[in-house]
């Protein structure tokens, strides 16, 4: 099977989790700018958990324009990944209504932990299926940054036990540090004239 079936699935999905977090936003009871600063750390949350969606969205992107054909295993894989993404809405509505209360933030850190989990097993289910030397492989090398980034979410697990900001403030660490643009996939497509949709 081609790969735009799963795209455009995909490409639903993630745009529904984003209105769901979205229509999650509680409007500011006043018409004040105080008032405003009042819901300032739902909208926080929000450009958290929305930052978090557009980079694994922006990764699927690139990782699938190295991906052929679509066996079941991938299928599987990114629908495991979808499960995890889907419960952000879930778990950073709870986060912002219990007011950074610990177990929220740790709940919010296991689910960050395990969408990079879900990832991971995706592309190395496609890097399973293309082989060792396939494109994706090829093109991501020794993929440090993926390989770091479960362990730093341990760590703010572990910091938002302490002191739920610390939690708070290593996630965001690991969203910036996945923000900066990765231009591996697309040096390998410039390089090997893989043809880009």
């Amino acid at each position: 099977m081609k790969t735009s079936r799963l795209e455009a699935f995909s490409d639903g999905v993630l745009a529904i989790i984003i209105t769901i977090m979205v229509l999650e936003l509680r409007v500011p009871q006043g018409p004040t700018l105080h008032d405003l600063l009042g819901a300032a750390t739902g909208l926080l949350t929000y450009l958290l958990s929305f930052v978090y969606v557009g980079i694994y969205w922006n990764n699927h992107h690139h990782m699938f324009q190295l991906v052929a054909r679509v066996t079941g295993g991938i299928l599987w894989s990114n629908l495991g990944l979808l499960f995890c993404l889907s419960l952000l809405p879930f778990t950073t509505a709870w986060m912002d209504e219990q007011a950074f209360a610990t177990t929220p933030v740790v709940t919010y850190g296991v689910n960050l932990l395990l969408c990079a989990i879900a990832y991971f097993i995706l592309q190395t289910t496609i890097e399973h299926n293309q082989g060792r030397d396939g494109a994706l492989a090829t093109a991501l090398g020794r993929d440090l940054k993926a390989k770091t980034s479960p362990w730093i979410y341990l760590l703010g697990i572990l910091g938002a036990l302490l002191v739920p900001w610390l939690g708070i403030a290593i996630y965001t660490i690991v969203a910036l540090m996945w923000l900066v643009p990765d231009r591996r996939v697309e040096r390998y497509i410039a390089a090997h004239n893989v043809a880009d949709d």
